[in-house]
């Protein structure tokens, strides 16, 4: 840049995004610049003079959006995060150059996974609320031993395999489906590796760790919960639009369901990340899952740890500097497909 500092216009940052990466710029020298809008194509103007957009899981990238990033003279979109399923690539395809963070910290995601299946599982957050009121009856909070049950995970990437590892001794079966099979850690792990209809048909827990695809939007849905285990527990710490939330309601209502822990919900944009404690939920839908007590739903903070933080942060701006160097080692492209993308690989 001859000397001048690359601007980075952040967009959908909170303190905790401010002080993570103004940290760790002490080492890369770049010029940030934080907003707190989410990036659209409406405020998509507010990045004019930057050279990069730093980017959020729900930030709306799409063709629009990016029509006037180009037009303004970006030539990156650095994710902070994993998923890219919001971003339009074949609209920033051969424009603007698309880099992500692909593993920031998988025990942290994995970890809360693990935390939220037992919180669940034996209402520990209902006990808390009980004893603070007073409520010392356990009627209603009774769960089932882990010990001997069928665990299914959808996903073995970084996380699926960190979550089968942490529940080695739980002395549990353990069920996986991926469409890219780690034989060598199914062995390491004591994964069996089967159908989705027979991890469905078979598991007493079900937890998802696979990215959003259009390929497995509303992976869960009607279908394939009718498939499943009477008072199944679903877990999802992946993303929302994985499951088909109506039909989940529904399950839920009928007891097919037992329990479910969502992190993450397919239309949480509008209220995930923010305080909405001074209004009523307009969202009918998001209102109805929060009445069941068998539901537990948390605002999309399974990634949030310190490490993790620093890890988002580090990567991203390594990457923007990778980038100015003409070097993309976390670049995707309107190929990608769950990051493994052949073409991404032989560009690399």
């Amino acid at each position: 840049m001859d000397g001048e500092k690359l601007k980075v216009a952040f967009f959908d940052t909170k303190p905790y995004d401010r002080k993570s990466f103004t940290e760790q710029n002490r080492d890369f020298g770049l010029e940030l610049v934080f907003y707190e809008s989410r990036l659209t194509a409406a405020s998509a103007a507010m990045a004019e003079g930057a050279q990069v957009v730093c980017a959020f899981v729900n930030d709306e990238l799409d063709r629009a959006a990016i029509d006037r990033l180009v037009a303004g003279g970006v030539k990156l979109i650095a994710m902070r995060c994993a998923g890219y399923n919001n971003v339009d690539l074949p609209a920033a395809y051969g424009r603007i150059e698309v880099v992500r963070v692909p593993a920031y910290s998988p025990h942290a995601v994995a970890e809360y996974t693990l935390a939220l299946m037992l919180c669940l599982n034996r209402g520990l957050n209902r006990a808390y609320c009980r004893v603070r009121e007073n409520n010392f009856s356990i009627n209603g909070l009774l769960g089932f031993d882990v010990h001997g049950k069928t665990i299914g995970i959808v996903g073995t990437g970084k996380i699926g395999k960190v979550f089968a590892e942490l529940l080695q001794g739980f002395g549990v079966r353990l069920l996986a489906y991926d469409l890219y099979p780690d034989r060598e850690a199914a062995e390491k792990l004591h994964l069996e590796y089967v159908p989705l209809t027979t991890l469905y048909r078979e598991s007493d827990v079900i937890s998802l760790h696979c990215p959003l695809t259009p390929e497995n939007l509303h992976l869960i849905n009607r279908e394939s919960l009718s498939q499943m285990k009477d008072g199944v527990m679903i877990l999802n710490t992946s993303r929302g639009k994985l499951i088909d939330t109506a039909g989940l309601i529904e399950a839920l209502k009928s007891g097919k369901v037992g329990s479910a822990g969502l992190d993450v919900y397919e239309e949480e944009t509008d209220y995930f990340f923010e305080d909405r404690s001074d209004a009523p939920i307009q969202d009918d839908v998001l209102a109805r899952l929060l009445t069941f007590p068998n539901v537990m739903i948390t605002s999309h903070q399974a990634f949030f740890t310190r490490e993790a933080m620093r890890n988002i942060a580090r990567v991203t701006l390594q990457n923007i500097v990778d980038f100015t160097r003409g070097e993309l080692p976390n670049g995707i492209c309107s190929q990608c497909e769950g990051g493994k993308c052949r073409h991404c690989r032989k560009k690399r």
